[in-house]
């Protein structure tokens, strides 16, 4: 699915695992509120509630009513090792194909890296 088709809630979902992994919203810290997140992005209250309300299905982020939503112990490295396994599953394949149809060598790539 290209980005401009991704739905908006995954879009913002995919900016707050970035965040979380890399140790912006640190394990037992509070995520800016709802409202305060969608006004940082430009986005609609409840695309935002429907893109923390995943992170909560998948037990990366705890809710206490009244208090706030805040990061549960080892959401990073679950979030980590998902965002690798997705890679290695779904982007790789596709930059391995193009790499192959114009030529580009794997390792002259990271001999240049």
């Amino acid at each position: 699915m290209s980005d401009a088709t991704r739905p908006v809630y995954l879009k913002l979902r995919d900016l707050i695992a970035a965040a979380i992994i890399e140790g912006r919203y640190r394990e037992g810290e509070m995520l800016p509120s709802v409202r305060a997140f969608a006004a940082e992005q430009g986005a609609n209250p409840l695309t935002v509630a429907k893109a923390y309300s995943q992170f909560q299905a998948d037990g990366l982020i705890d809710v206490q009513r009244g208090v706030g939503m805040f990061v549960t112990p080892g959401a990073a490295a679950r979030l980590r090792e998902c965002e690798r396994r997705r890679f290695l599953e779904h982007e790789w394949p596709a930059i391995r194909t193009r790499m192959d149809r114009l030529g580009i060598d794997t390792a002259a790539l990271l001999d240049e890296a």
